[in-house]
């Protein structure tokens, strides 16, 4: 029988607040942003032109939530007329391998999750 260990049997166990956080830092939105954030930081209209299917409402609460998260950092800029930058905290760097992860794998696998659905669309909906 196999056993784990304590440490193994935390990493394995995904808890509400787990879920809460990934919710938040990894949905529509916020992906997009922190890829984006993760080149260079960025002023909320090149945010809206790099990500032009994005809503004003919608980017607005995803860069709210990544700063409430420690993800992003909102710094205004001393110019006329004041300015605000996003941009990539130290917490939020961390991220970054492994959202070049998710959007690696997702190209790589794209092709057999179409067919996939393909199969189940045909079964279920015969």
């Amino acid at each position: 029988m196999n056993e784990t260990t304590p440490a193994e049997a935390v990493h394995s166990q995904i808890t509400g607040e787990h879920r809460e956080l990934l919710d938040q830092v990894l949905d529509k939105w916020s992906l997009l942003v922190l890829d984006k954030l993760c080149e260079s930081p960025r002023r909320f209209n090149e945010l809206r032109r790099a990500i032009p299917t994005v809503s004003q409402k919608s980017l607005t609460a995803s860069l709210r939530r990544l700063e409430r998260n420690g993800m992003i950092e909102r710094v205004v800029v001393d110019t006329r007329p004041v300015a605000v930058e996003y941009r990539i905290s130290a917490l939020g760097r961390t991220l970054q391998d492994l959202i070049d992860a998710l959007l690696l794998w997702s190209t790589t696998h794209m092709v057999e999750v179409q067919q996939a659905r393909e199969m189940f669309d045909a079964e279920h909906d015969a």
